[in-house]
C-alpha cells in the first residue's frame, strides 16, 4: 500500500498568520520535530541477518528512531502467512517428525481422541480462540483504515423537514411582525427556515484537513501491528499447545512407570512374606516390602491425578469438550530436533529479533505514535472543512398552507483554522502525543530485551538438557541390569529378597529421570523454535 505523500509546511503558508501563536509554541520541542520529520524520511530500519553477530545495544536503540513502513495489507478473509525456513532445521514438527503436515484425528468412543504431537497442532490451528481473536481485531483495524481513507468523501442525506411558525417574527430589517407560516422540504438537504441556507446539506463533506491527511497513515500502523499479533497469537498458542500435550505425554509415561514400579513392589512383598513365613528371612524384611508396596500404590494415584488434570489443561487449550479424553497415540517418547543445539548464540539472537511478530508489531505502533505527533504538529495549520450541496424542493404559504413548491439548490465551502485554548492546548496535545511516543520506543526496548532472555534462556536449556538425555539412557540401562542381576541371584538363592528393593527404587528413579530429561528437552526445543519467531505448526 503506497504511502500518502508528506504535507508540505509551504502550502498553507496563507495560515501561517491565523497560527502564529501555536506555532511559536513549537520551540519547546524544537529538536523534536526535526528529529520526527528525519524519522519519516528514513526507510524501514531492518534488523541483522541471521549470520549477524550479536546486535549492539546502544545501535539497536539508534534504530527505534527508524519508522516502519506498512505492509501491503490484504482484506482480513485474503490475509497469507508466507515465511521461509532461513536453515533453522524443520520448520514444522511434521517435518522433524518425518509425517505429513497433519494427521487425520480419528475420535474414538466418543468423546476420546487419539491425537499424536502433529495432530494436536493441526486442531489447536484451526479453533483457538485466542487467534481467532487477534484476527478479529486485525479485521476491526482493516476495517478502520478503510474509513479512514474515505474520512474526506462527501456523505449522502436526503429526507424531508416541515416548519411552522406563529406568532411574532423579527424581520431582516429588525421590526418585528407577527407571522403564521409553514414550510415544507423534501430531496436531497432539509431543514432549511427563512432565507437562510439548508442545515441539513444533501451532499456533506466535513473533516479536519489533518485527519484526511494522517488518518489512513496512523491506521495503516495500527492495522499491520495486529496483522503481527496474529502471528504473536498464533506462535503462542501452538507453543501453549505443545507444552500442554508433552505434560499429558509425560504423566501418561510417569503412569507407565509408577504401574510398573508398584508390580515389582508387589511381587518383592509377596517374595519377602513367604521367605518370612518359612523362616529363610526376618520378618522386619516382610514388613519393610509391604511398606514400599504401599506406597507405590500411592504414586499410581498421584499418577492417574497427573493424567487427569494434564488433559483437563490441553483439553482448555484446544477448545474442546472439556469431557474429553485425549489419548496419546506414541508408544514412546524421543527427542525432537527443531533448532540445532550448536548454533552461535548470536546467530539466534540476531534471527529472532528479526523474525519476532512481537517486534514487528511494536515498531508500527512506534510508527503510530509518531504519525499521531506529526498530526497535531499540523493541527493549526490545516484548516478544518465543511462542503454542503443540497438539491431539494420547497414550498410554503402563510398558516398551515403549503403551496408554490420550487427547486431549491444550495451549495456552501466553509474552511476555518482553529488555535485551541489560544495556543496552550495545541502545546498541551503536542506533549502527550511526544510521551506516547517515547512510550513505545521503551516498550520496543523491553519487547527486544525480552525476546533476548527468552531465547538465551530456551538455547541454555536445549544444550544442557541434550546432554542429559545421554546420562538418562545410560542410568536406565544401568538400574536395568542392576535389577535383573539381583533378581537372579535370589532366584538361585544367593541372598535375600529385600536386597532386591534398592535396585527396584533405583530402576524407578532412572526411568523418571529419562522422561523428565527428554520431555524438559522437547519442551525447551518448542521455547526455543518460538522465541526465534518461527511459526511452530
Amino acid at each position: 500500500m503506497t504511502r500518502l505523500k508528506r504535507i508540505l509546511a509551504g502550502a498553507c503558508c496563507s495560515a501561517a498568520a491565523l497560527c502564529g501563536c501555536a506555532t511559536s509554541q513549537l520551540a519547546t520541542h524544537q529538536s523534536q520535530p526535526k528529529l520526527v520529520q528525519e524519522v519519516a524520511r528514513q526507510p524501514l530500519h531492518r534488523l541483522p541477518p541471521a549470520t549477524a553477530a550479536t546486535p549492539n545495544w546502544p545501535v539497536q536503540l539508534a534504530a527505534l528512531q527508524d519508522v516502519a513502513e506498512p505492509e501491503s495489507l490484504t482484506p482480513p478473509q485474503a490475509a497469507s502467512d508466507d515465511r521461509s525456513n532461513g536453515g533453522l532445521g524443520p520448520r514444522s514438527v511434521a517435518e522433524a517428525l518425518g509425517q505429513g503436515a497433519g494427521e487425520e484425528i480419528t475420535a474414538v468412543g466418543e468423546p476420546t481422541l487419539q491425537l499424536d504431537l502433529t495432530s494436536t497442532l493441526a486442531l489447536v490451528s484451526g479453533q483457538s480462540p485466542v487467534v481467532a481473536h487477534a484476527a478479529a481485531r486485525y479485521e476491526e483495524a482493516y476495517a478502520r483504515l478503510a474509513e479512514a481513507k474515505v474520512l474526506w468523501v462527501p456523505s449522502l442525506r436526503a429526507g424531508m423537514s416541515y416548519h411552522h411558525h406563529d406568532g411574532n417574527y423579527q424581520a431582516s430589517s429588525g421590526g418585528i411582525v407577527d407571522v403564521d407560516r409553514s414550510s415544507l422540504q423534501t430531496g436531497l438537504g432539509v431543514g432549511a427556515v427563512g432565507a437562510g441556507t439548508t442545515p441539513v446539506p444533501g451532499v456533506v463533506a466535513q473533516f479536519h484537513a489533518t485527519d484526511a491527511v494522517f488518518q489512513p497513515r496512523i491506521a495503516e500502523h495500527v492495522a499491520s501491528a495486529r496483522s503481527h499479533s496474529i502471528d504473536a497469537a498464533m506462535n503462542d498458542t501452538l507453543l501453549d499447545a505443545a507444552l500442554a500435550y508433552l505434560e499429558l505425554l509425560r504423566s501418561e509415561q510417569l503412569r507407565a512407570v509408577a504401574n510398573k514400579t508398584e508390580q515389582h513392589a508387589r511381587e518383592l512383598a509377596k517374595l519377602t512374606a513367604v521367605f518370612a513365613e518359612t523362616g529363610q528371612g526376618p520378618q522386619a524384611d516382610a514388613d519393610r516390602a509391604k511398606t514400599e508396596a504401599a506406597i507405590r500404590a500411592n504414586d499410581v494415584a498421584r499418577a492417574e491425578e497427573a493424567v487427569d488434570v494434564a488433559n483437563a489443561r490441553l483439553v482448555e487449550v484446544l477448545s474442546a469438550d472439556p469431557y474429553t479424553r485425549v489419548a496419546p497415540t506414541e508408544p514412546t517418547i524421543v527427542p525432537l530436533d527443531l533448532v540445532e543445539a550448536d548454533l552461535p548464540p548470536g546467530e539466534l539472537l540476531a534471527t529472532g529479533l528479526s523474525n519476532r511478530p512481537e517486534l514487528g508489531a511494536a515498531r508500527h505502533l512506534v510508527s503510530e505514535a509518531i504519525h499521531r505527533y506529526e498530526r497535531e504538529r499540523f493541527a493549526p495549520l490545516l484548516p478544518s472543512v465543511l462542503l454542503g450541496m443540497s438539491q431539494s424542493s420547497l414550498g410554503g404559504g402563510l398558516g398551515s398552507t403549503i403551496g408554490d413548491s420550487r427547486r431549491r439548490f444550495d451549495f456552501d465551502a466553509v474552511a476555518f483554522w482553529e488555535v485551541r485554548n489560544f495556543g496552550f492546548g495545541e502545546r498541551a496535545s503536542r506533549d502527550q502525543h511526544w510521551s506516547a511516543y517515547e512510550q513505545r520506543q521503551l516498550e520496543e526496548v523491553r519487547l527486544m530485551d525480552q525476546v533476548a532472555r527468552e531465547i538465551n534462556e530456551a538455547h541454555a536449556q536445549v544444550r544442557s538438557r541434550k546432554g542429559q538425555i545421554a546420562v538418562a539412557e545410560s542410568a536406565v540401562e544401568t538400574a536395568t541390569a542392576s535389577y535383573t542381576r539381583n533378581l537372579e541371584r535370589i532366584r538361585q538363592g544367593e541372598g535375600l529378597p529385600i536386597e532386591v528393593l534398592q535396585s527396584i527404587q533405583a530402576l524407578d528413579q532412572a526411568r523418571r529421570e529419562y522422561v523428565r530429561t527428554v520431555i524438559d528437552y522437547n519442551a525447551s526445543q518448542f521455547r526455543l523454535h518460538r522465541a526465534v519467531g518461527w511459526a511452530i505448526q
